[in-house]
This record gives C-alpha cells, structure tokens and sequence, in this order.
C-alpha cells in the first residue's frame, strides 16, 4: 500500500510540475516581457488634475513612450541605448523630487538656461516666448512646439531670473495659475524623465482619438 501510495504521489508531483513547465512559466514569461515592453518602450498615463490645461484636460489617458530619451533598463536610471534628451517643450512625464508622485509637465528650460517668468508668461535667455511678444499674448512658441497657456487663474508665482544648472531641466505646468511645478519643487533631474508624452488617446466626452502632444 505506501508503495502504491508513494507512486501515485510521485505521478501527481510529476504532472503538476510538467504543468507549470507547459502552462504556467510561460504564462509568467510573458507577463514579465510585457512589463518589461512597458517600462522601456511604450505606456499611458491618467491625467488626474488640471495642472496642464487646455493641453491635458483632467480625465485624459496619454500615450508616453518610454523610449525617448534612451532604452533603459526597467525601472531604473541605467541606460543602455541613447536617443534624445529632454527639450524645450517636451511634455514629460517623470518622479516629483518632492513627493515622488508621477507628474506631467512641460519641459520649459534646459541646462544654461536664463528663466524669467512675470505673470505667466516665460522669457528664456532674454526672449519672449509668446507669440505676439510686443503685447505678451498669444501661445508660448518652443521651436516647432506651441503651447497654449491657461492663465485664468493669474501666472502663479514669479521667476525674477536663474540659470538652469547643469544636469538639470525646469518643468511648469501649462495652467500656470494652478500647477505645482518647478517653482515650488525646484529643478528635476535631466536623467529622471523617464518619458514623453506622444499624444491624447481618450477624452472625457469625445471618447477615443488622437491629438498629437
């Protein structure tokens, strides 16, 4: 009888661990490339605050690639292929040095940089970036990036004139008024952006889309 009962022992562990040979490793093989695609290629991102509006609308689901600033190894800063670094005007996604809660925000200034903000309104390295720069109206122009500003609520706090230092990007949210950006968690790291954001695929009241960022 225990010969029996070991055999029949042995035949159950036998065929639960050619189980999880055929079943289930690749199973948990596939969810880790799939994590792994996420972390250093392509993800999304929940928009939970009016901090970038009219760019971000609270609500809205945003295409990030992981990508753009390098291929990296997941969920560090190491990387193992260069591609960019974070420009003016990038909408980024990244670590508040603060809290550590995920943001998005635009990349405003790089190293070397001169930054003034007055009422709004951004002058780097002593030009205006609004569109009409006479009446300071209009969008911000970053090269080929427009971005238009919400300034409903005022401009926020003042910048009356720093240099970016070096290593370092100034992120502001495009609702000027009402973003907790640079000006209240100081500069992030360049290496610590660890997306961009493409493009809106969902939002609220429209449904799916596609509006390029």
């Amino acid at each position: 009888m225990e010969t029996t009962q070991t055999k029949e022992g042995g035949t159950r562990a036998f065929r639960v661990r050619s189980w999880l040979r055929r079943e289930a490793l690749p199973i948990v093989a596939m969810l880790l490339l799939l994590g792994t695609a996420r972390a250093s290629f392509a993800n999304h991102y929940y928009v939970p605050s009016g901090s970038m509006q009219p760019t971000l609308a609270p609500g809205d689901r945003v295409v990030v690639d992981m990508s753009a600033y390098g291929l990296r190894v997941p969920f560090t800063r190491l990387v193992l292929l260069e591609r960019d670094v974070p420009q003016r005007g990038d909408v980024a996604v990244f670590d508040s040095p603060g809290d550590g809660a995920r943001l998005v925000k635009r990349v405003v200034a790089v190293a070397g940089d001169r930054v003034v903000l007055r009422n709004g309104r951004l002058t780097i390295n002593g030009q205006p970036l609004a569109a009409d720069a006479e009446r300071g109206e209009g969008p911000e122009m970053f090269g080929a990036r427009t971005a238009w500003l919400d300034l409903a609520d005022g401009g926020g706090p003042d910048i009356p004139g720093v240099v970016v230092p070096a290593g370092k990007v100034l992120v502001l949210g495009d609702h000027r008024g009402d973003s907790l950006d640079g000006r209240y968690f100081g500069f992030v790291d360049a290496d610590a952006i660890y997306g961009r954001a493409v493009a809106v695929y969902w939002r609220r009241g429209e449904g799916l889309g596609w509006q390029r960022l």
